[in-house]
């Protein structure tokens, strides 16, 4: 039976930041939008060279508008890969 292997730090070249959500009231995230940045996610995580996360960061908004209460969240993965991957580039393979 074969062990997948696990990536160290050591071996992380290229960090790509990926953000989800936002924070800003004044532009609201549309659903499509929201949508393309999980596919951009999950392209990290799943396609050649497939990276980690290896960090995030939460930040929160809260806002009032009259009488309700606006709380917004995004949240920035940190995805680790060994080399840049050539769709970044958009070079495809």
């Amino acid at each position: 039976m074969e062990q997948k292997r696990k990536h160290t730090m050591s071996e992380i070249r290229y960090v790509k930041l990926v953000a989800i959500g936002s924070v800003n009231p004044n532009q609201p995230l549309s659903d499509q939008s929201r949508e393309e940045q999980l596919a951009l996610l999950n392209r990290c995580l799943n396609d050649y060279p497939k990276g980690i996360i290896i960090g995030k960061d939460i930040a929160v908004g809260c806002y009032r508008i009259g009488e309700h209460e606006l709380t917004m969240e995004k949240v920035t993965y940190h995805v680790g890969f060994a080399r840049k991957p050539p769709w970044e580039n958009g070079n495809e393979w």
